[in-house]
């Protein structure tokens, strides 16, 4: 028997225990735990699954190993619709990902963290996170206050580059502590630059902070910023959709980043270039049909150039205080919707260099060691016959090199 069989049969046995228990929220949480540990944040095929069946069944068919039409069968039959080849493409994708040891070590390292699991319904869930339909997370694993994100507070991302300048850091540090006097919640990504510098003016304010990872919240990103997550944890908390021991990739950075937006009120952007990660969540929020913000800053600064090009190409709301971006979500509120954004999604303003095909593979390729096709397929979370044709066209370009054991990035890249 086969590694993933032998998983799957010991995963099966495993969630039917838990349902002769007849305890309905395990249930669910096994389920919701495990399908997030077979699928890439933001699967939109696995959403649409979930949101048909619930997530019980769609776990106990994919423990079964069940055939694309049963599934696509299932499906149609309460309603939707879904066809027996995405249905095909998706088991390709989830099923080499079943490990049972991978997902017992995940577990247990959870609970080393003290790490809560929280799912849509318990009275801790950020509601704001539905609105992302089938691309919601399934679950979320919660280190400190389980409440941070829905305890009656008004909630504000604060978010912006890394390499940020004094004028950008200056702009957050002012900003999230005037925003903590008024009583706001400041989410931002945990990163260097103008994150960090975000979640150190709302502690020092004795502000609730918080902060979304990439990876698994049992394994603090960036390593430089362990001391300031953890003090986050002890006072508000450190979210992730990905259950522990799960490493940050590119690609779940930008997924990562419409959690951020999704939970929030309203999204400011305090210093960006032309090419920042935080013009992604502005894209989100945009896409949300959230209020968004941006700061100026010099003209002649590139670290404000997607400030800037926010400001004019994306209908931002220009805000230059505490007290201007506190009114974003004060006019939300109330009905007045500030322009940012049509709310479809189509004036999102960040383009990444890649498609997000590309991005995943590259992000599952080593430069030392090269991988075989299945590997790379199974590291990030793609169908092995999407996964070549995504090669070929970086091998084309010389982002990617064959060698007869198989793929690796290169060097250059």
């Amino acid at each position: 028997m086969s590694i993933v069989k032998r998983s799957v049969s010991r995963l099966a046995a495993e969630l039917s225990a838990v349902r002769r228990d007849d305890d309905g929220a395990a249930l669910e949480a096994f389920a919701r735990a495990l399908l997030g540990s077979v699928a890439e944040p933001g699967d939109g095929l696995l959403g649409r699954v979930v949101a048909a069946l619930g997530p019980v069944e769609s776990a106990e068919l994919l423990l079964e190993s069940a055939p694309a039409e049963r599934i696509a069968g299932r499906v149609t039959e309460v309603g939707e619709s879904l066809d027996q080849r995405e249905a095909a493409a998706g088991l390709e994708r989830w099923l080499p990902r079943i490990e049972h040891a991978a997902f017992v070590r995940s577990l247990a390292q959870a609970a080393r963290v003290d790490a809560r699991l929280l799912i849509p319904g318990d009275p801790e869930w950020p509601a704001g996170v539905d609105e992302l339909g089938v691309h919601a997370p399934l679950l979320l694993w919660i280190r400190g206050r389980a409440d941070a994100l829905n305890h009656g507070r008004p909630s504000i991302a604060l978010v912006g580059a890394r390499a940020a300048t004094g004028y950008g850091e200056h702009v957050a540090m002012e900003a999230s502590a005037g925003l903590v006097d008024r009583g706001f919640t400041i989410v931002s990504g945990g990163a260097y630059g103008i994150d960090g510098m975000a979640h150190r003016s709302a502690l020092a304010s004795d502000g609730v902070t918080v902060a979304f990872l990439a990876g698994g919240v049992d394994r603090f990103y960036p390593m430089g910023h362990e001391a300031l997550l953890s003090r986050i944890a002890a006072t508000g908390a450190v979210v992730s959709e990905l259950g522990c021991g799960a490493a940050p990739t590119k690609w779940r950075f930008l997924q990562r980043n419409r959690l951020i937006a999704a939970a929030s009120e309203a999204t400011v952007v305090l210093e960006a270039g032309m090419r920042s990660g935080s013009l992604n969540t502005a894209g989100h929020a945009a896409a949300l049909g959230r209020p968004l913000g941006a700061v100026p800053g010099p003209v002649t600064s590139p670290a404000s150039g997607g400030c800037h090009r926010l400001l004019r190409e994306y209908d931002a709301v220009c805000v230059v205080d505490a007290g201007q971006m506190a009114e974003l979500v004060g006019d939300h509120r109330s009905g007045m919707r500030p322009s940012a954004g049509d709310g479809d999604g189509a004036g999102a303003p960040y383009i990444a260099a890649a498609s997000p095909n590309a991005v995943r593979v590259i992000d599952a390729l080593s430069v030392r060691s090269p991988r075989s096709l299945d590997e790379v397929a199974k590291r990030c979370g793609m169908a092995a016959t999407a996964v070549m044709s995504v090669l070929g066209a970086l091998e084309a370009e010389g982002v990617a090199v064959r060698h007869s054991e198989g793929w690796r990035r290169s060097r250059a890249t």
